[in-house]
């Protein structure tokens, strides 16, 4: 058995894919940030499917509760073979013109800071070169990574296209280290993220402009994520699946 961390599991896509990542037979590590009892409501549903599971908390864009985070992970003693860095933030709907230093350096602090130093960990685990085992990192971008989020969340957009970019460049610093990195690039996704910005309902808003006419499910998208971890995968990397309804 190995370990699988997923970061922001307590609800949303991260939840729906730490569900199914213990189905597929991975011990799984749930992380979250402020929203505990969800977090132990995952475990306990994972738990009740004879699963196993244990939740670790982080602010992933703090350098030194990542690295207690994967301390933690250590001292279960089995191997990380899987990462999902799906933890994110987003803000107010606003403008580029009204945007403070302070928010985007916040939504880039965790949206971008807290990938990299939770793939760094990660790889230094995984690498063959390190004593690991190989393994495959899944990186959770946005479709507004490509589409920009105008007169919303630019700021957000921006720091999923850079979370593209890394896992381009990552990918092919790790290839030969035996990790896989790859990433999704979910749309308009029935989650509460929506509610960040101020407006819950934003996905049946949009709906009608979606070429297949509804929202997706957090769970259309942990299937993605699960196929890109397996062996099914296994001679995928450096590469995205587009989870947008055709936008």
């Amino acid at each position: 058995m190995t370990i699988a961390l997923v970061t922001g599991a307590s609800r949303g896509i991260g939840r729906a894919t730490a569900l199914l990542l213990a189905q597929e037979g991975y011990t799984v590590a749930v992380n979250y940030h402020t929203h505990e009892h969800a977090a132990d409501d995952v475990v306990t549903a994972i738990t009740a499917q004879s699963g196993k599971a244990f939740t670790v908390q982080a602010d992933i864009s703090d350098e030194r509760q990542v690295e207690a985070m994967f301390a933690r992970i250590d001292r279960e003693q089995l191997p990380l073979t899987a990462l999902v860095n799906n933890a994110g933030i987003l803000f107010q709907q606003s403008r580029v013109e009204n945007l403070s230093a302070e928010r985007i350096n916040r939504v880039l602090a965790t949206n971008v800071t807290g990938y990299f130093l939770c793939c760094r960990e990660a790889v230094k685990r995984m690498s063959r070169q390190h004593g690991g085992q190989g393994g495959a990192i899944v990186n959770v971008s946005s479709a507004a990574a490509r589409l920009g989020a105008a007169g919303e969340y630019v700021d957000y957009a921006a720091s999923k296209g850079a979370v593209d970019t890394l896992t381009t460049g990552l990918s092919l610093e790790v290839a030969a280290s035996g990790i896989r990195v790859n990433g999704v690039r979910p749309g308009f996704i029935y989650t509460e993220m929506h509610a960040s910005g101020g407006e819950p309902g934003r996905v049946d808003r949009m709906s009608s402009v979606i070429p297949m006419q509804r929202g997706g499910q957090p769970e259309e998208v942990a299937q993605a994520i699960a196929w890109l971890l397996s062996e099914k995968a296994s001679y995928v990397t450096g590469s995205f699946l587009d989870l947008a309804g055709g936008k």
